[in-house]
């Protein structure tokens, strides 16, 4: 069985929203993070889009041949693109894919979508777990789009793949928020 791989830049570096054994850390030239406001959609998608001149960290993970299916179905709003300029700690060059929502794949919206606190809770536990703190603040850095407010939906998480989150990272979240200048809204019952 032979395996391709998939670099995750937002949930997917948290390990423990999927079942890929073999992740590892992982840099990409040639994009940056950007937060996007789809219409129909309750909250900012997470996305990246080609930028020469940046640089991202990430986790690649092998997908089994027989589980793309299942992983397609997960990033239904994103289109899988084969990713260059990957740097990782493999013995070989596997193929690596990328998933992101290009401009033509969706409708704007006519105004900003809160970006879901239990989403980037999610993203900022990976981030912590695999690159420490420096790394949870090259994440915030290299992601644009942090004008859009921040619906704090953490008593009632809209987004399925919500962990818990301890003290320490709520506190991470907020302070990056913070130095931002990041509204954070409630969510109404």
């Amino acid at each position: 069985m032979t395996h391709s791989y998939v670099f995750g830049y937002g949930s997917l570096v948290n390990r423990h929203t999927h079942d890929y054994r073999d992740a590892r850390k992982a840099r990409i030239s040639g994009w940056r993070r950007a937060w996007r406001h789809l219409e129909g959609r309750a909250a900012a998608l997470l996305t990246v889009i080609k930028d020469r001149q940046s640089q991202i960290d990430g986790l690649i993970a092998a997908v089994p041949d027989a589980e793309w299916a299942a992983l397609d179905l997960r990033e239904q709003n994103y289109l899988k693109a084969k990713a260059d300029n990957v740097e990782h700690m493999l013995p070989r060059n596997p193929e690596i894919h990328i998933y992101h929502a290009p401009d033509w794949m969706h409708s704007p919206a006519q105004s900003m979508m809160p970006i879901a606190l239990s989403y980037l809770d999610v993203v900022v536990q990976g981030y912590l777990a695999e690159f420490g703190e420096a790394g949870v603040a090259r994440f915030f850095e290299t992601t644009e789009g942090w004008d859009a407010p921040v619906l704090n939906d953490r008593d009632a998480p809209i987004y399925r793949r919500h962990r818990p989150s301890s003290a320490k990272e709520r506190r991470l979240v907020s302070d990056h928020l913070s130095a931002l200048g990041t509204r954070i809204e409630m969510r109404q019952p």
